[in-house]
C-alpha cells in the first residue's frame, strides 16, 4: 500500500479510471448516462454523453471543493434511443439493456463506493433509470440519479436546437457544424409528441432537429451549463424520490425546464 511518501499526482485525481486501486478511497461516484444517437446535421453524436459528462465533472469539482471526494466514472454512452433508429449513427441498446447495465454498475460499485449518482443526459434513459435505481435501492444501497436540467424558468427547445447548440459550442466548439445549422420540427413538444410517439423524431422532422439551431452561441451555453450544474448541484444535497430520483425545493417562481424536452425529469 503507499505510504504518506509516495503520493503520486494522479492518486487524487477526480477522475476514477486514473485513480489506483489503493487509492480510490471512498468518493461519491457521479456516472454520466447519455446516448449515441443522431443530432441533426450539424451535431456530433455524442452530444448528451457530452453534456451529461460536462455536468458530472463540473459537479465533481464543487464537492471536492467544499471537502468532499468524488469523482466521475467512464460514461455509459449507449442508451435507450429507439425513437432516432431511423438516423445512421444512432446505436441504441433499449431500455431492458441499458436497465441491466445500470443495475450491474450500481451492485459492483456499492461494494467499495458509499455513494453513486448516475447523471441522465437523454430523456430516453428514463425508464430504465427509474428500474434500475428502485431496485438497488430496495437493496439498501445509495444510489440515486438526477437529470442535466436548466431549473431557470426560461424556454428551452427539445432536440438539437438551440439549446444543445449553445453547450456543444461552448464545451466542444470544434465539433460543430455551423455551416449546417438549420430549423428542423419547431411546433411545441406537446404537439409533436402524439407523432413522436407513434414514428419516430423522422416522422415529425427529416433533418433530425427538433428546434432552430440557428440563434446558438457559446455565451449562452456557458449560461446553461452553469444553470444545470446549479439545479444538479441543489438536487444532489436533497432528497430521493419514489423513483430514485434527486429533488430538491424548487422556486415556485421558476419552471423545470431542460435543455432537451426528452431529458426532463419524466
Amino acid at each position: 500500500m503507499p505510504g504518506p511518501g509516495d503520493r503520486h499526482p494522479l492518486d487524487d485525481s477526480p477522475r476514477l479510471v486514473e485513480r489506483t486501486w489503493p487509492t480510490v478511497g471512498t468518493p461519491l461516484v457521479l456516472v454520466p448516462v447519455g446516448s449515441t444517437e443522431q443530432h441533426g446535421p450539424h451535431l456530433p453524436l455524442d452530444t448528451d454523453t457530452a453534456i451529461g459528462t460536462a455536468v458530472s465533472e463540473r459537479l465533481a469539482e464543487r464537492l471536492r471543493g467544499a471537502g468532499e471526494d468524488a469523482v466521475v466514472a467512464p460514461p455509459i454512452a449507449y442508451g435507450s434511443s429507439g425513437e432516432h433508429q431511423d438516423f445512421p449513427g444512432t446505436m441504441s441498446i433499449g431500455t431492458a439493456a441499458l436497465e441491466i447495465v445500470l443495475v450491474e454498475l450500481g451492485r459492483s460499485a456499492c461494494v467499495w463506493a458509499p455513494r453513486l449518482v448516475f447523471v441522465n443526459g437523454h430523456g430516453g434513459n428514463l425508464e430504465a433509470l427509474v428500474r434500475a435505481v428502485r431496485l438497488l435501492r430496495s437493496e439498501a444501497r445509495d444510489v440515486a440519479w438526477l437529470p442535466c436540467a436548466a431549473e431557470d424558468g426560461a424556454t428551452h427547445d427539445a432536440h438539437a436546437g438551440r439549446d444543445e447548440s449553445s453547450l456543444i459550442g461552448y464545451l466542444r466548439a470544434g465539433s460543430l457544424r455551423g455551416d449546417r445549422l438549420e430549423p428542423g420540427a419547431t411546433s411545441p413538444i406537446a404537439e409533436l409528441l402524439p407523432r413522436l410517439r407513434a414514428g419516430g423524431v423522422r416522422s415529425v422532422s427529416p433533418n433530425g432537429v427538433l428546434g432552430d439551431p440557428r440563434p446558438a452561441s457559446a455565451d449562452e451555453g456557458r449560461r446553461l451549463l452553469d444553470a444545470m450544474v446549479d439545479a444538479a448541484w441543489r438536487r444532489l444535497h436533497g432528497t430521493v424520490d419514489a423513483d430514485g430520483r434527486l429533488t430538491a425545493p424548487r422556486n415556485p417562481a421558476a419552471g423545470g425546464a431542460t435543455h432537451d424536452a426528452k431529458h426532463s425529469d419524466g
